[in-house]
């Protein structure tokens, strides 16, 4: 179990978290709430996150109560790592309310739950990443780094469980594209451009329409037009399709 495990280094330990950004990371004070009714596993948090940043800042809150209060209190936490079965309150609900009142603050589920629907959900609702409690200790680690530097973490097996043939025609035609696959390849315009990209963050729609300065019916048809150009139906298939397409951003 992640609590006690110490793993063999995974396959992510090959990704961004070795370049200089972990290294700054590293060196540099960071505040981190960890959410869990189970004081074992905190425990086990801390030691972890201590291993990501030496000059960590580690709180912990044994209820979505107790996480929401700290959250008020500290307005300088960077990332919450969250259990969805808490004592007192759904996780889901914590982190709907998470990302409403603190949307700059990262977050990334740790739970014991690793079905599809889960990690469908926490992601719709704002989460860069969903990391199972079973996984190994480098891995979890290598997902934070990840997250931290701008990516969206989504469990490998999850991704397995995905993947299918690209039906559309369109959508076949890019992926064997030679060259490098744009936005445009796929009919969305320059502002649907800007909204995928920050959905790929993990912004939620009332965090886009703050980016963007659009009205939030205005987001939503975005994101619909965009869920119809790549046949997905959420932002999990979103990612995970825009991840096998390869796409590139930038202009051109």
């Amino acid at each position: 179990m992640l609590a006690i495990a110490e793993a063999n280094v995974s396959k992510l330990d090959a990704g961004p978290w070795h370049s200089e950004h972990r290294q700054a990371e590293r060196q540099s004070t960071m505040k981190v709430l960890a959410v869990d009714g189970h004081f074992l596993i905190r425990e086990a948090l801390r030691g972890s996150l201590t291993r990501l940043n030496n000059n960590a800042i580690i709180l912990e809150a044994a209820s979505g109560h107790q996480a929401m209060q700290l959250l008020s209190e500290h307005a300088d936490i960077r990332l919450v790592v969250l259990e969805l079965n808490l004592p007192d309150r759904d996780g889901f609900s914590v982190l709907s309310e998470l990302r409403e009142r603190h949307p700059a603050i990262s977050v990334v589920v740790l739970s014991a739950r690793q079905d599809r629907d889960s990690v469908a959900r926490a992601l719709d609702l704002g989460a860069l990443g969903f990391i199972p409690k079973s996984g190994q200790r480098e891995v979890m680690l290598g997902a934070l780094d990840l997250v931290l530097a701008g990516g969206v973490y989504i469990p490998p097996e999850i991704l397995l469980r995905e993947q299918r043939p690209l039906t559309s025609p369109k959508l076949a035609c890019v992926a064997s594209s030679t060259g490098p696959v744009r936005p445009g390849d796929l009919g969305l315009t320059d502002r649907q451009t800007d909204v995928l990209g920050l959905m790929m963050t993990g912004k939620s729609n009332k965090a886009i329409c703050r980016a963007l300065d659009l009205a939030l019916p205005t987001v939503k048809n975005h994101v619909t037009a965009i869920f119809k150009a790549i046949k997905v139906t959420n932002r999990t298939e979103a990612v995970i399709a825009i991840r096998s397409l390869g796409l590139k951003w930038g202009a051109g």
